[in-house]
Formats: C-alpha cells, sequence, structure tokens
C-alpha cells in the first residue's frame, strides 16, 4: 500500500493508503476525502477530481494524459500550470507519503 497525505486549505492532514496501478481519486473517494468527487468513476470524463501537483513531484505524477488538459477547461477551480485530474495520477512507491494540498474545492498539490 502507498500513504497518500491530503492536505486542505485549512493546512488539516489526511492520511489514506493508494494501491499501485489505483489511482490517486480511487483512493480518495474510497477513503471518504471530502471534495474529491470523482463523478466519472475516473473516466475522464469530468473535473470533479482536479488537483494541483508540486512542481517538485510533477515528474513523479507524469505527464498529463492526452484529452486531460481539454478535461482541465471545465475544472472549477483555477487551472494551472500544475494541474492535473488525480484520476490519472497512479500511486507509486515514489510518490508514497508525500503531500496532495486542496484548492478551494479541494484539489491535490504534491510537495516534496
Amino acid at each position: 500500500m502507498i500513504n497518500i497525505v491530503f492536505v486542505a486549505t485549512d493546512g488539516a492532514r489526511v492520511t489514506v493508503q493508494g494501491r499501485a496501478g489505483d489511482s490517486v481519486m480511487q483512493a480518495a473517494v474510497s477513503d471518504g476525502v471530502a471534495g474529491i468527487v470523482g463523478e466519472c468513476g475516473g473516466s475522464m470524463m469530468c473535473a470533479t477530481c482536479h488537483c494541483y501537483v508540486d512542481e517538485a513531484w510533477a515528474g513523479q505524477a507524469g505527464a498529463r494524459a492526452e484529452g486531460e488538459e481539454e478535461m482541465l477547461e471545465s475544472a472549477a477551480d483555477e487551472v494551472r500550470e500544475q494541474s492535473r485530474l488525480s484520476c490519472q495520477i497512479k500511486p507509486t512507491q515514489a510518490l508514497d507519503a508525500h503531500c496532495h494540498s486542496f484548492a478551494k474545492k479541494p484539489a491535490l498539490t504534491i510537495f516534496p
């Protein structure tokens, strides 16, 4: 299992465990992390799992998937260079215990 730490805008932290091969969104939804909705179930048809990936960890989270940029245009929060859909980020041991923080409507940021 891979630890994924979610940090809310108020600094509150929630740690969940994800499985290699699943997505960060699946781990959040399975553990009831407030604000990560994943309405489409991870099929990249909505932006309710929008997240920010810290620049220091962008390489570990991988590049945006084909079509992800277009879907991000419908995100409720500001789209930034480090914006991603958490349904497209697969937890790996390289990301174990790193943090994901939320924007207004929870969005993730990976911190070193």
